[in-house]
């Protein structure tokens, strides 16, 4: 069985290859790809060849972890059945390439217990559920109620929306670009610059800006909490006198759960979380050079869907 796969050949090259996958087993499921998001936070460092190390982390390699698409062949023991539309979260079937993290191809096998069924209704907005799980896994983290939200992309939003969503009041977002203050859906986004001095007591950082925590530090009252979300390829560090006379305490959402996208899904069905609006642009796979250039250095592109109906 075979693929077609957006590889990074290694840092800063891009192709699309036809690569073989390994045999599925009775616990897998065999998916054929709808449509697949681009990740400008983890993709873009490996993309750059920023990326920390991680085990089996290697090029040529599948990038990917926001892929709908529908079962075309489900083992006996997977415990689904062909014809669902299903959230895959990763894959790593290749036989001559790494998968990390492996779900932006054509066709891929993956563990039944992996993959998340999903409603025809939500379609391609299902690539956003990896970064919704996110979010969502962020909020959790808090142990107050969050007042400020730093960063304005779809991680940003999707926090946002996550807190409203929750039952709690809308956060404030920072965001320093223009070009990002719009979109609000029942919150308010502005400049730090342009946000007067009323202390918040707990933030979640979603900007992958080591740099801005600082900023945030400041303005947080004692006790303070602080939630990285982002994904930071620096140092992460800050100035030790502030964050002592606040108590600060400081909290990293890591990679979401299974029970994070279960609950999100849940959301999401029941009305009180949308993910509308954060489909920006779109590309066939062949353009998926230049797809991936837009998607890191476009600040208007908020989503970059891989669309998998348009393969040639």
């Amino acid at each position: 069985m075979y693929a077609t796969a957006v590889v990074f050949e290694r840092p800063g090259e891009v192709a699309i290859r036809r690569l073989a996958l390994h045999a599925p087993g009775p616990g897998d499921v065999v998916v054929e790809t709808v449509a697949s998001g681009v990740s400008t936070g983890t993709e873009k460092m490996l993309y750059q060849g920023t990326m920390p190390r991680f085990p089996g982390m290697s090029y040529p390699l599948v990038p990917g972890y926001e892929t709908v698409g529908r079962i075309i062949q489900a083992g006996p023991d997977s415990g689904h059945r062909a014809g669902t539309m299903v959230f895959v979260p990763g894959a790593g079937c290749y036989a001559d390439a790494a998968g990390l993290f492996g779900a932006t191809a054509s066709t891929l096998i993956v563990p039944g217990a992996r993959v998340f069924e999903i409603g025809s209704d939500l379609q391609d907005n299902g690539v956003l559920l990896a970064l919704a799980a996110t979010a969502y896994h962020a909020v959790q983290r808090a142990q107050g109620p969050v007042g400020l939200v730093v960063g304005h992309g779809v991680l940003g939003r999707l926090i946002a929306r996550t807190v409203m969503a929750l039952g709690s009041a809308a956060p404030i977002v920072w965001e320093k670009a223009a070009a990002r203050r719009t979109g609000a859906t029942g919150y308010k986004v502005m400049d730090p610059g342009e946000d007067g001095d009323a202390p918040y007591g707990t933030a979640i950082d979603a900007s992958g800006d080591a740099a801005a925590i600082d900023g945030i530090v400041a303005r947080l009252r004692k006790p303070a909490e602080l939630i990285l979300a982002g994904f930071y390829g620096e140092r992460v560090g800050y100035a030790f006198a502030p964050a002592f006379m606040r108590e600060l305490t400081l909290s990293i959402a890591a990679e979401f759960r299974p029970d994070d996208v279960s609950a999100v899904i849940r959301l999401v069905e029941t009305g009180r979380l949308s993910l509308d609006g954060l489909l920006t642009h779109r590309a066939a796979p062949a353009q998926a050079s230049s797809a991936y250039r837009t998607a890191f250095n476009d600040l208007g592109c908020l989503k970059m869907v891989i669309d998998w109906r348009k393969a040639a």
